[in-house]
């Protein structure tokens, strides 16, 4: 598979390749020199850190049904 370097010398990378690698809009990508001399194109792999809300997120159970929405609101409850 051969691609075309643009005058800023970018390139796009072939889907069959990014699929391969697990590249997606966003990701790090490095390049390293090979011992042969080759250069490979390898992804970064970058853990996002837990946000604070994504620790709380949750179920907080079933709720209230509908009637009991309507006692509440009333003030019948």
């Amino acid at each position: 598979m051969s691609i075309t370097v643009t005058a800023k010398g970018q390139v796009t990378i072939p889907k069959p390749v990014r699929d391969l690698l697990g590249i997606v809009p966003g990701s790090k990508v490095e390049f390293r020199r090979a011992a042969d001399g080759r250069v490979v194109l390898a992804p970064i792999e970058t853990k996002q850190p837990v946000s604070r809300f994504a620790k709380l997120r949750g179920h907080a159970g079933e709720g209230l049904n509908t009637d009991a929405i309507m006692a509440l609101t009333r003030g019948e409850a």
